[in-house]
Order: C-alpha cells, then structure tokens, then sequence
C-alpha cells in the first residue's frame, strides 16, 4: 500500500490490460478497468481538486482508452461518485467487520470502541480517500452533496442500530429522537474533516476516546472521563 492508500493509484508505469486471442476474459477486462479507473480518480481528485482534473487526467492515470472511461461512466462526476461509492462501501465494511469480529457476548462499550477504532484506522490508512471524501465531495456539486447527507444518515443508522442493542443491555441508557444519531455523525465528520483539511489524517487514530467519550455521553448519559482527549 502506497502512502497514499489502496484506494489512490495511478497506473502510468503499470503495462497495460492484455488484449487478444490470449487475453484475460471480457468481464475480467472490464473488472480491472473499472477499478484502475476509480483509483486513478481517487489519486487524481486528491491531487488536484475534483474540479481542477478531466477524463483525460484520470484515463491517462488509469491507462486505459477514452472509450473504455465512457464504457463504465457517463462523465467525470459519475465516475467520483462511483470511486467515493466504493471507497465509502468499504469503510463501512471495515466498521461492521470489527464489531462482528468481537465475541458475541460483548459489552456494548467494547463495541462502540471497534467501531471507533475501524472508522479511524480505515481513514488514517486512506489518507487520499480521506481527502477526497470529506474536503472535496462537499464542493463537487449536488450530486455529490446527496451522496454526502445519505453517508451521514447511513452512520447515523449505524449509531441507532448499536444503541437499540444497547438499550438491551442498558434499560437506564435514555431513548433519543433520530436527530441525536445524525447529529453524532455529523459531528465525527467534522472532528475528522479539521484533521484531513490540515494533512493531519495519521493522526485520526487519536480521536478514539473523544469519539467513544461523545456518543456515550449522548446516547448513555455518561460523564465526560476525567482525563480530556488531547486538543486538536
């Protein structure tokens, strides 16, 4: 994995896909396309602003032709969207792998922690994506900034799914309206949007106990702990 991430690559020293009677298959062909695609978009947008690049910018760090672009995608912002799509599937693939790794009998403390703990990590090994996500899809249009809002109710179902759980577990924990869950997510979004914006994103690992702190002082009325996170 590039400094970068996996998410962010440019393929202009990689050969190019096989063609002919010795070629990989047609789906396989279209497969590898597509993903060299989304990374060279990921790469190119963190590189230069989503409205600074072109198709020819992210095909030539793809290396592969114009048409095979528009065989997948209809523009540039389809081609965003598909790429931060992706890259937003997986992170929430990484936080609902961390939380079904634990034993089942797991405190609902340990698995907000998980959670935390995957969100973060994911987004400090993914700094380009990280980038792109939360500095340059709010500027890409409406398009994007749907895809926005529908990642922020995503995680706040996400929040809503573990503290119903929870509730099991702590009948004393109060009930709070969906506003309370949205408003959780947007509030990580800005905590990790300060620290991206400022090239700061290894350093996203440390928001651990502020966001662990936070939700359960929303959702379980906790106190907040004794000790304060570190400042930003």
């Amino acid at each position: 994995m590039g400094q970068e991430g996996s998410l962010a690559r440019r393929h202009d020293d990689a050969p190019g896909l096989p063609r002919g009677r010795s070629s990989l298959p047609a789906d396989e062909v279209r497969a590898a396309q597509r993903q060299r695609l989304l990374t060279a978009t990921v790469a190119a947008v963190a590189a230069a602003g989503f409205h600074s690049i072109t198709v020819a910018d992210i095909v030539r760090g793809a290396r592969v032709s114009r048409a095979a672009f528009y065989a997948h995608f209809r523009d540039k912002e389809d081609c965003f969207l598909a790429a931060t799509a992706y890259g937003g599937n997986l992170l929430v693939d990484a936080v609902v792998g961390a939380t079904r790794a634990l034993p089942p009998d797991s405190a609902p403390e340990a698995i907000l922690r998980a959670s935390c703990r995957a969100f973060l990590r994911f987004l400090a090994d993914e700094p380009a994506f990280a980038r792109v996500f939360y500095i340059d899809m709010p500027a890409a249009g409406a398009g994007a900034v749907n895809r926005m809002d529908a990642a922020q109710h995503r995680f706040a179902e996400l929040n809503r799914t573990w503290h119903r759980h929870a509730l099991g577990h702590h009948p004393e924990w109060p009930t709070v309206p969906y506003d309370a869950y949205l408003a959780l997510a947007g509030a990580t979004t800005e905590l990790v949007s300060v620290r991206v914006r400022h090239n700061r994103a290894t350093e996203l690992p440390d928001l651990e106990n502020t966001l662990v702190a936070l939700h359960l002082a929303v959702l379980a009325a906790q106190r907040w702990p004794t000790t304060p996170a570190s400042p930003a």
